[in-house]
């Protein structure tokens, strides 16, 4: 009997999850909540005091990585029995190492911690991530140099978020540090290299997320490189297929039980691991995704990108493309309206919704407490439409749900319309929400019983990658529809005019 694990290094946690893939069952599942248990390190902070500049500490995420396996050896979970591994990083986020990387992943000592052996192996000591919105004068600059090629050929435009603009960044204002960088990683390709003890690769499916990937050719773009950062090709790991096999297991974790010839695949993004532990690698079924950002995906073939330059285009790990627009705002914005209201989450979620009637006569509130990436608004703040500070607590939660979905329909409709849509991510328990998103779409909304999709579709890679296991036979097993909303037809009229009201506020609000 054959176990796979799927870890998954979130914005806000570290998660693991072990599969019986023959059994079909989820046999472990632990997770690291970085503010919780790991205190002492930044996951999102200004360095520079920048509001629009998001950081974390990369060494959080390898502290995690100890914490988490000895966290799952104490509760007994069968690490001992994992045959292979694989797993998902939060996207556009980078890590910079120096030439001693190498000699220390090579060499990791089981007798001391992680965080102590990979410390001196870091060239930059923060790594700007997803939530960064600060490069924008250097998105322009590469826009300029490769023109419209840039959005044609990586499925993006040039996005501040992206790594590509990001290095651009650190190459400028650090030289001195740029130059002594010998590899730059993704989050999802660092973890990875922690676990193999050498420099993995960047699969084709998080490195669409970098602005440097052609995905005509699948190989590293050298022009828009070049126009990047000097000498960016040599410290880029190779792109590959998700599908491959990057290694065996480093000797350092066999002090948490883990046997000696544990295989590891590539992996992946958070997205494109969601996107295969929802099921949904197939055609015709979108996803939404209500974490801490929200987000719409699904399998788009062939690739075609968004004509108003919001969305992307990343790697499908089961091959193929994905197509996906995110929403910045999305659950920690619930969960500062939630605090500020002053009620709990079964008011929020079912409550609020029982208070007040859909349309909320035409009541609105756009909660970008951050810089909002899509539409993309750099300056942060609530924009209403309605005394909101003075409304009843149902009013303005229904009023913020109501905007988000709206916001999640006008931009995702250059993907195309689909008839049922998946749901993932904490806020999935929300009843309220999910019905607006039911009755907004006028599409069936199915849940799973996993909310952790990133970890689950990690879990699912490894056991197709190594052990051969079918993705539809996984998918059958693991992913199947818990519960199902239907939409209201009586409500389709009243968000018809609905939509109307949020275009004017979001244009509104832009200016």
């Amino acid at each position: 009997m054959s176990y796979f694990l799927g870890l998954d290094s979130s914005t806000q946690s570290l998660k693991g999850l072990i599969i019986d893939a023959a059994a079909g069952k989820i046999v472990a599942h632990t997770t690291v909540n970085f503010a919780k248990d790991l205190p002492q390190y930044q996951a999102a902070y200004s360095p520079s005091g920048d509001p629009l500049e998001k950081h974390a500490e990369p060494l959080l995420w390898v502290a995690a990585l100890d914490l988490l396996f000895t966290r799952m050896q104490a509760e007994g979970a069968p690490l001992g029995r994992v045959v292979a591994i694989a797993g998902s990083g939060q996207q556009h986020g980078s890590v910079y190492l120096n030439a001693q990387a190498s000699s220390i992943l090579a060499g990791l000592d089981p007798a001391k911690s992680l965080v102590d052996q990979l410390a001196p192996a870091l060239s930059r000591p923060t790594s700007p991530i997803w939530m960064d919105s600060s490069t924008s004068a250097q998105c322009a600059e590469m826009t300029a140099a490769i023109g419209t090629r840039l959005q044609t050929d990586t499925g993006s435009p040039a996005i501040e978020r992206f790594t590509g603009a990001q290095i651009r960044k650190f190459y400028q204002h650090e030289p001195a540090a740029y130059a002594a960088t010998a590899t730059i990683h993704l989050v999802s390709s660092f973890m990875a290299s922690l676990l193999c003890g050498t420099h993995a690769p960047i699969d084709y499916g998080d490195g669409a997320g970098m602005n440097l990937l052609n995905l005509r050719t699948l190989t590293w773009d050298s022009a828009i490189c070049e126009a990047t950062a000097p000498c960016l090709l040599e410290k880029l790991p190779p792109a590959v297929p998700t599908h491959t096999v990057i290694g065996q297991l480093s000797p350092y974790f066999a002090k948490f039980g883990f046997a000696s010839n544990v295989t590891l695949s590539a992996w992946t993004g958070d997205n494109p691991a969601s996107l295969v532990g929802t099921g949904a690698t197939r055609p015709g079924l979108a996803v939404v995704s209500l974490g801490t950002s929200d987000t719409f995906f699904a399998v788009l073939e062939p690739y075609r990108t968004d004509p108003e330059g919001y969305g992307h285009v990343f790697g499908n790990p089961t091959g193929g493309f994905m197509c996906l627009t995110c929403f910045k705002n999305g659950s920690l914005a619930r969960e500062r309206i939630c605090e500020e209201a002053g009620v709990d989450w079964t008011f929020f979620g079912v409550t609020a919704f029982e208070q007040t009637q859909p349309g909320n006569f035409g009541q609105l509130a756009l909660p970008w407490f951050e810089a909002e990436i899509t539409p993309p608004v750099l300056t942060s703040g609530l924009r209403a439409n309605f005394d909101f500070a003075n409304a009843a607590a149902a009013t303005r939660i229904r009023a913020i749900i109501e905007a988000q979905v709206l916001s999640i329909r006008t931009h995702s409709q250059w993907i195309g319309n689909f008839e049922t849509i998946r749901v993932t991510g904490g806020a999935s328990r929300c009843t309220g929400l999910l019905q607006t998103l039911a009755n907004v779409f006028q599409a069936t909304v199915e849940t799973i019983a996993v909310q952790d999709s990133a970890a689950l579709g990690a879990a699912m890679l490894a056991a197709h990658v190594v052990g051969h296991h079918s993705y539809a036979s996984l998918t059958q097993a693991l992913t199947p529809a818990t519960a199902t909303l239907t939409p209201d037809p009586a409500t389709h009229q009243t968000y018809q005019d609905l939509l109307d009201t949020y275009l004017q506020l979001e244009a509104s609000a832009k200016n």
